[in-house]
């Protein structure tokens, strides 16, 4: 019986990542009361009695949670920014490259990626390690996520009139100091030269987000087809259980909820193959497949169980 602890269980994505553990009967999750969890010793305890640690925490708390674990045989999944482009860490996105699956089993350290970078990586990183769009090219990256994706206050904001910054607003766009965290994973596990230009939003709607990459196909040297893209893609993902690639015959709309309430990816290329232009976009729950889904996909690998048990497929 394998043992789990979740470091932040109370907060949005612990308490996702538990309602996927819960009723399994491969592990068992150590649970603090309101008083130990603010208690160091028991906290310390937790950490190093537990066969596997899940960090649902701000950066700085994981890496300090991190510090605190003397266990050399606790593998630690880490749902924070903090540990994203750290040597040592294996980023635990399965399906991104031909190895990594092999690389998360029995990984010791694990990060989990941000939401945005799982739609945006997604989507370009098999097509650069194909050598059909070059890993030098000036990509932007538009994202809309729901507003859950902003954890505690941001939920306030959108749901409490009496929150400090309460909003009525259906739709704001931010990040406009163009320094996002997620920018620095992006560039380095994409395996590209320059930092995307990335333009996130959030939309009144709690859960979901759609990612979107847009190119100008014609300006590439190789000018590669909309086909040969979809293609390549295709090819990333096949027999994947959680990624899909759509053709994009459809293009009349894409709602942000498509993927709400599940661990599933879907990809889409859209395309006018005249003009030499293209949307890839990803659906992803930003609480599924973009943080809790993902952390409990690492958790099975890490731990040699059932890569799919306790997702939402």
């Amino acid at each position: 019986m394998t043992r789990v602890f979740i470091d932040g269980a109370a907060g949005t994505t612990g308490l996702e990542i538990r309602e996927r553990l819960a009723g399994r009967d491969d592990l068992s999750v150590i649970v603090l009361s309101d008083a130990d969890r603010k208690d160091a010793a028991a906290r310390r305890g937790a950490l190093n009695e537990a066969d596997a640690v899940i960090l649902c925490l701000p950066d700085d708390a994981a890496r300090e949670a991190v510090s605190l674990i003397e266990n050399p045989d606790v593998r630690v999944i880490d749902a924070s920014t903090a540990h994203r482009t750290t040597d040592g860490w294996a980023y635990g996105f399965a399906e991104i490259e031909p190895e990594r699956r092999t690389e998360l089993s029995g990984a010791r350290r694990i990060s989990n990626p941000g939401c945005y970078p799982t739609g945006f990586l997604a989507l370009v990183r098999p097509l650069v390690r194909a050598g059909l769009i070059p890993g030098d090219w000036p990509f932007t990256v538009n994202a809309t996520s729901g507003y859950s994706g902003g954890g505690k206050s941001m939920i306030a904001a959108f749901e409490d009139a009496g929150a400090p910054d309460a909003t009525d607003t259906a739709f704001r766009i931010y990040a406009l100091g163009l320094g996002h965290k997620h920018v620095a994973e992006m560039q380095v596990q994409g395996g590209l030269a320059h930092p995307p230009l990335f333009m996130p939003a959030v939309a009144r709607t709690y859960r979901g987000m759609l990612v979107e990459v847009p190119l100008q196909l014609r300006a590439m040297a190789n000018a590669p087809s909309a086909a040969a893209l979809r293609d390549a893609l295709a090819e990333a993902y096949a027999g994947s259980r959680l990624v899909s690639v759509h053709r994009g015959d459809d293009p009349s709309l894409l709602m942000l909820e498509r993927t709400a309430g599940t661990d599933r990816l879907e990809l889409f290329v859209f395309a006018n193959e005249a003009a030499g232009q293209v949307r890839l976009v990803a659906a992803l729950d930003n609480l599924g497949k973009g943080a809790g889904g993902a952390a409990v996909q690492n958790l099975n690998l890490a731990v040699g169980l059932d890569e799919y048990a306790g997702l939402r497929l």
